[in-house]
Order: structure tokens, then C-alpha cells, then sequence
């Protein structure tokens, strides 16, 4: 091909592509027509997109007729696992498998077939990938059939209330990522996370509401309502708290929480946190979990200061170094019970984040391996809700 014939055939992919983001179609066409008309656009053709199930344990396609896909055991998983290019042959055509991430959410893969592999190929469906990433993310919002895709199973009412609630699933810039994981997946009752950024700052929140029914559900719901509701407003942490204490007591005045609220300065790895009755964060420093390092006496849980005490709360700091993770977490992880009805205790949850830290993945798959490993030593049988949020300062280097 002459460079005349690349250059007439690169302008004429520049304006079908350009005609298609034009079109202002997108939002009113199902995503697997999407998915569609952007390949051809781009001249890419076959294509398959996938999408993770709420457990991320399958990539479950878009259309037929390809098979949903085990994140732990294909081409595809790998690309999602390692958030990266994954480039498979099988003799007769080569296959490229690229993550569909938005910011840093993980939301599935999509794979593109070619008999004969070029730079152009590639930079084609990295532009696809790209293009696909946003607009999943933009139709889940409110396209019920694009939810439906990610669920393997009926989800209960308090869990689709909180679910409504929950920020992305990962959010991050090249120096945080903030990720979290509830289980049991559809039948979460109480627990809740929250993560958000500035431009200075990471906060986060985890929750875990008394009970494990529709009204553990409303007072998570109100908590989260009232954090953000003063966090958008300026508030530091002890006004965070404040206000939730003063909203469940107005609308839940039975109910209470408890929680681990923090804040991380992004520029200087400075930790601040406040612990509402909550398991202490745990801090993990390379492949080690540092002993004790973020145990404090926690204060009483959030709705009951007017009951207890009228004490102000503790905000504790400590300093973060670059590539630490810190894990918040509920008591549901640890009171998990093992197939001989022992519990899986601190202990073996430290193991685990131990071995899942080990693998030097990226934080959103080291999470779904502690998770999944929790699940599995006790076959699935948590007797109550389990939520992790994982943070991870990756400073820039001077």
C-alpha cells in the first residue's frame, strides 16, 4: 500500500467515525448496536464486548452468540485481570483483547479478530475501547438491560436501594485509586461505601448499619446522604460525623452505624481518619501487613453520641508512604464462617490480604482476589454483610 492509499483510507476512517459520533444517535441505540456501528466505523470487524458481572467472575457478552467468559481462565479475563492488551493466535486469525475501563472503573473487555496484525489495528481498537468505555458507563445510568447484563441472579429491595446510592465501583488518578467490594452481592442489607476526590484530597467512608434488613438499608442510606450532603459543603471530619449524628437522630432516632471516616491529603500521604465503633483499617507496606498500625480506641457509633457521651470525637492521622494500601473494612469479613463452621477471624482475613497484596496486581484485582478468597474458604455463606474499600497512594516521584 502506498502512502497516498494509507493516507485516502485513514481520512475515510476519520469520517466515518466522525459522521458516527455526529450522527447524535448514540443515546437512543441499545449498546450492542453501539458496540456495532463504532467497529465498523473504525473498520473493525468481528468485534465482541463483554461486560462483568456484579461478582466479577464473568464477562457476560453483549450479543450472541459468544459464551460469557471466566475472568480467572480466558484471554479476556486476563485483559481485565492485568488491565491491559492481551493478543491471542490462534493460526487462522489473531485476536486482540483490550479492558474497557473508565477512569479507573473496570467494566468489562472487548475483543477484535484480524487475519494479519498492523500498528494501525491496534491504534483502532485502543480508539474503540476508549469510545465504548464512557458510553457503558453513561447508558448503565439508565438503561435497565445494560444492569441486567451484570446480574446472575434476583437482587433483594434493601440492596437495590443501597446499590442506587453507591459511588462507581473504582474512581482514581494515577497517584490514588480508591476500589471497594460488597458481598453477599445481591443481598446486601446494611453496609455501605462512599469514595470521592478533589483536587487535593481522597475521602472515603465505610458503613455497616445495625441489623441486615430494609431499615439497615435506610439508615446506611441517610448516613451516606448526610456525609456527603456535608462533605460537599466544606466540612471536616468531626462536622462529618456531627451531621450524620444529627440526621439519624431527627429521621432514624433507633437506628445506628457504625463507620470508619477518612481523608487523604493526595500531596503528602497525610491519613486522617475518625472510627465510629468500627474494625480498625489495616496498612499494608509492600507484601507486609504492619501490625497494629492504624488501631485506635474507636469512639462510640454514629447515632448514639446524644445517648453516651457528649465528648468530641478522635481524628487520628498517620503518614503514608508511597505504594501503601489501606483497607477499610466491616466486621462481616472477619465473622465469616469456614465449611467446618469456624470463623474465617482476623487472622486468616490478615493472611489473605497478606497473599492478595503479594501478587503485585493492579488494587481493583488484588480486591476481587481477597474478596473471592474470603467467599470461597466459607463456601459462600456469610452471615452478614462484608465490604472492603482499598486505597492506594502512589505519589508522583521527585
Amino acid at each position: 500500500m502506498t502512502a497516498a492509499q494509507d493516507a485516502e483510507d485513514t481520512d475515510g476512517l476519520d469520517a466515518r467515525l466522525t459522521g458516527f459520533l455526529a450522527g447524535g444517535h448514540i443515546a437512543e441505540l441499545d449498546l450492542a448496536m453501539v458496540v456495532t456501528l463504532a467497529a465498523e466505523a473504525l473498520g473493525l470487524a468481528p468485534v465482541q464486548a463483554y461486560l462483568a458481572d456484579l461478582q466479577q467472575r464473568q464477562l457476560i457478552p453483549l450479543g450472541s452468540p459468544a459464551e460469557a467468559l471466566a475472568v480467572d481462565d480466558s484471554a479476556g479475563g486476563w485483559a481485565y485481570r492485568k488491565q491491559d492488551l492481551h493478543i491471542e493466535e490462534d493460526g487462522r486469525a489473531i485476536t486482540v483483547w483490550l479492558p474497557l475501563i473508565d477512569g479507573a472503573e473496570r467494566l468489562g473487555v472487548v475483543s477484535a479478530s484480524t487475519p494479519a496484525m498492523d500498528p494501525s489495528f491496534l491504534v483502532r481498537c485502543r480508539a474503540l475501547a476508549a469510545l465504548l468505555a464512557p458510553v457503558i458507563t453513561s447508558k448503565r445510568a439508565y438503561k435497565d438491560s445494560v444492569v441486567q447484563r451484570t446480574r446472575t441472579e434476583p437482587m433483594g429491595l434493601p440492596a437495590e436501594m443501597l446499590r442506587a446510592l453507591l459511588p462507581p465501583r473504582t474512581i482514581g488518578t494515577p497517584r490514588i485509586v480508591s476500589t471497594a467490594v460488597m458481598e453477599p452481592a445481591y443481598e446486601i442489607g446494611g453496609d455501605a461505601y462512599d469514595h470521592a476526590l478533589t483536587t487535593s484530597t481522597l475521602h472515603a467512608a465505610v458503613v455497616d448499619a445495625m441489623g441486615h434488613d430494609l431499615s439497615s438499608g435506610l439508615t446506611a442510606t441517610v448516613t451516606m446522604a448526610a456525609c456527603r450532603n456535608a462533605r460537599r459543603t466544606g466540612s471536616d471530619l468531626n462536622e462529618l460525623t456531627t451531621a450524620v449524628d444529627m440526621a439519624l437522630g431527627e429521621w432514624l432516632p433507633d437506628q445506628f452505624c457504625t463507620a470508619v471516616l477518612a481523608q487523604l491529603d493526595l500531596a503528602t500521604g497525610a491519613l486522617r481518619w475518625i472510627n465510629c465503633g468500627h474494625p480498625p483499617p489495616l496498612l499494608v507496606r509492600g507484601s507486609r501487613l504492619v501490625s497494629e498500625a492504624m488501631e485506635r480506641e474507636p469512639d462510640v457509633p454514629m447515632g448514639l453520641p446524644a445517648l453516651l457521651t457528649d465528648a468530641p470525637r478522635t481524628v487520628h492521622q498517620i503518614a503514608l508512604e508511597p505504594g501503601d494500601r489501606v483497607l477499610l473494612h466491616t466486621d462481616g469479613i472477619t465473622e465469616a464462617r469456614l465449611a467446618d463452621g469456624a470463623e474465617f477471624g482476623a487472622h486468616r482475613f490478615a493472611q489473605a490480604v497478606i497473599h492478595a497484596a503479594s501478587t503485585g496486581e493492579p488494587a481493583p484485582e488484588t480486591l476481587r482476589r481477597l474478596i473471592h478468597s474470603v467467599l470461597d474458604a466459607s463456601e459462600n455463606r456469610l452471615r452478614d454483610d462484608a465490604t472492603i474499600l482499598l486505597l492506594e497512594w502512589n505519589p508522583p516521584l521527585s
